[in-house]
């Protein structure tokens, strides 16, 4: 039954955002799940949406006839979907700008049907020198299939609020 009166006490209200500048941890395994089944579908939208006609990703009969045997996931949606896995975790809200992805790796494909798995490592943070309240962090994330497999890794950095400067931003 539900309280409806006017003089119910309020509720404290939970907000999920990711971390913080100052609340993020040098060289921690940041751990994102659940993990994501990869689909025909997620493979044939990611790729005519993107214009790439690639057959690797689109053609079976001729996918069969190639080195992996069978059609692989576009490249670009498992980096995506992998730098997406991290963001309720890390940056959902507290981030100000993605500044770069670099190292940018696939040694392993990630057939239709795997399912990613992606860790994240803060291997480098500095407060901003010219923008107060915000910081520039680099991680590293992992992408791994169901077996374990490294499918992805990619160097990402982005420009972070700070606590009190996310609070001070939005004052103005």
């Amino acid at each position: 039954m539900s309280d409806t009166s006017s003089d119910a006490a309020p509720r404290k209200v939970v907000e999920e955002r990711g971390l913080y500048f100052d609340e993020i941890e040098m060289n921690t395994v940041y751990a994102h799940k659940p993990g994501r089944t990869v689909t025909e579908t997620d493979n044939v939208l990611f790729t005519t949406m993107t214009m790439n006609t690639q057959a690797l990703h689109l053609d079976a009969a001729w996918s069969e006839c190639q080195p992996f045997g069978q059609r692989l996931m576009n490249s670009m949606f498992t980096l995506a979907t992998m730098v997406g896995q991290s963001v309720a975790q890390l940056t959902q809200g507290t981030i100000v700008a993605q500044l770069g992805l670099t190292d940018v790796k696939f040694p392993h494909p990630l057939y239709q049907g795997d399912t990613l798995y992606t860790e994240t490592v803060v291997t480098d943070m500095r407060p901003s020198s010219s923008r107060p309240g915000q910081g520039i962090v680099t991680m590293t994330h992992t992408g791994r299939n169901q077996d374990g497999a490294v499918v992805a890794l990619a160097t990402r950095t982005c420009l972070m609020w700070t606590r009190e400067g996310h609070v001070e931003g939005a004052r103005r």
